[in-house]
Order: structure tokens, then C-alpha cells, then sequence
């Protein structure tokens, strides 16, 4: 391709697809509306910690390959946290109860055996109508396929597809669960390692990718936002940028790696979800207390993880509407009251963040999941990427970088088809 692809929008989805055109030799120009590169993935000193944070918790698996690959491409795999073991420390706020959920390497679930490593007060025939979700059809919810009652539901289900989906699990699209289960507890051990970046997301996931680029000749252009888009009736035509405007050539492309609320304003009759789910992340200045684990689940509380950071105690909370309007400060000495039980500290406040996002995820319905369009387009030089388009997944990090990925190939390949 002797071209230029514009990829607009430098998120995880955006960076992935300028990686993946960036090696292949192609010349790429990256345009991104803010200040700053990452998305909802990225990291920023915060002055009232007087310290840098995340913008919003991500959990990595082991069993993600795109993200990986990505990681290893920039060259940033050492970043993460990487345990030798699937496991995963739970807290029940109601009972007292903690338990560590142990996951065995192969794929065959010889933990649901094992008393010591299934989820306590369960049984391992409660394990069985989690097949159910395995082969769950299109245009069903979870609480359509399972019952979502039950020890194994509240204490391994709920917490599961409630982070992975973003989303009350029982009204969440089954087929999306059923890939989340698929990737996690169906494929064994050896892909649930939970990963965290250990220095925070943008020095794991956005600096080195940004560098990569650079070294590579590629242009990263902030605070360059797209306004229009014109188009022909088989190729984009031209680029408005408000005060600059760029006519492409015969050879040139687009990836459009933008949220889908942005997308719709810029492509004609774009199919797209149109709802949308919180996600509420609270942090707090205080040092971990010895033996504190990198990531605790809670159930039974507002709080639903905690991830543990140098410096840093930080929370998630998914499916985070009813919190939006909350008063700042009396959502974050609650959150603090549940994380001090969780972790044995002082009830005194520390210094805190709140960062809440109303339009984290797609609401991962089956109606709005049944919205969501593939990376192709009816315009040749065209395509799309982000977590809300047709990746399989619901609105993750693998998502994202594998709809970046799939535009990449999209463009290079449909490139290569017609000659140019």
C-alpha cells in the first residue's frame, strides 16, 4: 500500500490498528480529539492525591492473546503483575467468609472436585447448568438460560459476568457470556491469571505503544479532533477537521476508532448501541498492609474489587448507575468503610479520587449487543474498531485490540484486493 490510513481515535483499539499497519510498512497518521492518548484506558497525575492514577481499573487474563501480543509487540509485558497460579481471593462483607477460588492449569475443571479450591458451600454438580451458557443462542439474556440464584451465582457467577459484562448479569446477552466463559472457567487454569499492570495503565499499556510508533515513523496528532467525514458511493472522500481539511487520495484509508455515540455523529445510517453502563473506581492514598493481595473480590457490598497498588488501594465498582449521583464525598467514606473491613486498616478516611464514567460500556443487552456493526463497511478505503463493535466479547481491553487488529487486516487486506 502506498497510501496513508488515518485511524481516528487513539484509544486501545485505535493503537492496536497503527501497531498492527505500522509493521506491515504501511504509512499511518493517528488523530485523536483529546490532549491525550489511552481512552478510558489510560493513566493521569491526579492533584488532590498529588500521585498518578488510573483513569479506571482494568484486569488483564492470561487467556487474553490479542492483549498479550500487543504487550509483547510494545514491548511492555514485564509491566504486569503475572502470578504463577489461577487464583482468586473473595470476601463475603455479609457472612465474614473468605475463601481463594483455585483454578487447575488444564482445561478439564478438576478444581469443582476439590473442596479447598471450588467456591465454599457449593457442589460439583452446581457446575454443571454452566454449560447451559456454553451454547446459549443470540437474542437470549443470562437470566433466560440459567437461574441466577444460588450459592455458585452469587459467590462466582454474579462477579464474574457482572465485571466482565458491565451489566445487571441476569438481563446481560447470554451469547456474550457465553464467550466470557468460554475464554475463562472453559478453557482451564492456565487462562485465568489474573494480570494487573503493576505501574498503572498508560506506563503498561499507552507510553510504550505511543513510543513503538514514534520509532516506527507513525504521526500521532492530538487534540485533532474529526468533525466530518465526507463520502462517496464507494470510498471516503475527505476528512473536515474544522480548520483543516484532508482530501484522500486514491490509495488512502480510515479506521473510525471512536465511541459509538461519536461514530453515529459522523457515519450516515451507522448502526450502533445507543445505551450505556457506569462504572464507578475509587482510590485512596494509603499504603497496602503486608500480604495484601493484588486483587480481592467482595461480595455482598458496594464495592466489588480491590486492587492493590504501590502507595494505592483502588476499587471497581461495574454496573456503577445507581452511584452516579451519589455525593462524592459520602460515597467515598462508604467505599472506605468496606475497603478498611476488607483490608483490617483504620476507619479514618485516607485521601481520595472518585472517577465516575457514565458511558463506560455498551450496556451488553442482547438487543444492544445485536447493534453492534463488524469492522467492514460499504465504503472500500473504510473501517471500523473499537470494544462496542462486532468483536464477540463485551467491552474489554481483548476486545478493543482485537477490533483494532481486525480493521488493520480489513484495510491491508481490501487494499491488496483492488490493486492499489
Amino acid at each position: 500500500m502506498s497510501g496513508t490510513v488515518h485511524i481516528i481515535g487513539a484509544g486501545l483499539a485505535g493503537l492496536s490498528a497503527a501497531l498492527k499497519l505500522s509493521a506491515r510498512g504501511e504509512r499511518v497518521i493517528v488523530h485523536e480529539a483529546t490532549a491525550f492518548a489511552g481512552g478510558r484506558c489510560r493513566s493521569y497525575h491526579d492533584a488532590t492525591l498529588g500521585m498518578t492514577i488510573d483513569n479506571g481499573n482494568h484486569l488483564l487474563l492470561s487467556g487474553n492473546h490479542a492483549a498479550l501480543d500487543y504487550l509483547r509487540d510494545i514491548d511492555a509485558e514485564k509491566h504486569l503483575i503475572d502470578p504463577k497460579a489461577a487464583e482468586f481471593p473473595f470476601v463475603d462483607l455479609a457472612s465474614g467468609q473468605r475463601w481463594t477460588l483455585r483454578f487447575n492449569e488444564g482445561r478439564l475443571p478438576f478444581w469443582v472436585f476439590d473442596s479447598d479450591r471450588r467456591v465454599p458451600g457449593t457442589h460439583a454438580t452446581d457446575y454443571l447448568p454452566l454449560a447451559k451458557l456454553l451454547w446459549a443462542s443470540s437474542g437470549k439474556s443470562v437470566g433466560e438460560v440459567i437461574a441466577c440464584q444460588g450459592t455458585l451465582y452469587r459467590r462466582l457467577v454474579e462477579p464474574l459476568l457482572l465485571a466482565a459484562l458491565n451489566i445487571d448479569p441476569p438481563q446481560g446477552s447470554a451469547k456474550l457470556a457465553s464467550a466470557v466463559i468460554r475464554e475463562t472457567l472453559a478453557a482451564g487454569g492456565r487462562a485465568c491469571r489474573p494480570l494487573i499492570a503493576r505501574d498503572g495503565l498508560g506506563p503498561t499499556l499507552i507510553e510504550p505503544a505511543l513510543a513503538r510508533l514514534q520509532r516506527g515513523g507513525v504521526t500521532v496528532r492530538l487534540e485533532h479532533q474529526l468533525r466530518a467525514m465526507r463520502f462517496a458511493a464507494e470510498r471516503v472522500e475527505a476528512l473536515d477537521f474544522g480548520g483543516e481539511a484532508i482530501v484522500l487520495a486514491a490509495d488512502d484509508a480510515v479506521i473510525l476508532a471512536v465511541p459509538p455515540y461519536a461514530a453515529t455523529l459522523l457515519v450516515p445510517s451507522l448502526d450502533a448501541p445507543t445505551q450505556f453502563r457506569a462504572i464507578v473506581n475509587a482510590h485512596f492514598r494509603i499504603e497496602p498492609p503486608a500480604g495484601q493481595p493484588p486483587l480481592v473480590g467482595v461480595l455482598n457490598g458496594t464495592v466489588q474489587w480491590i486492587f492493590s497498588f504501590p502507595g494505592r488501594l483502588s476499587v471497581t465498582i461495574s454496573a456503577g448507575d445507581r452511584l452516579i449521583d451519589t455525593a462524592r464525598d459520602v460515597l467515598a467514606k462508604s467505599i472506605w468503610s468496606e475497603v478498611a473491613s476488607v483490608a483490617g486498616l483504620a476507619e479514618a478516611l485516607p485521601p481520595w479520587q472518585i472517577v465516575r464514567e457514565r458511558r463506560a460500556t455498551f450496556a451488553a443487552t442482547p438487543a444492544q449487543d445485536a447493534k453492534r456493526p463488524g469492522a467492514a463497511t460499504q465504503w472500500r478505503n473504510f473501517a471500523l474498531a473499537g470494544d462496542w463493535t462486532n468483536t464477540g466479547l463485551p467491552a474489554t481491553i481483548e476486545g478493543a485490540i482485537r477490533s483494532g487488529n481486525r480493521a488493520a487486516a480489513l484495510i491491508s487486506d481490501r487494499t491488496a484486493a483492488s490493486g492499489q
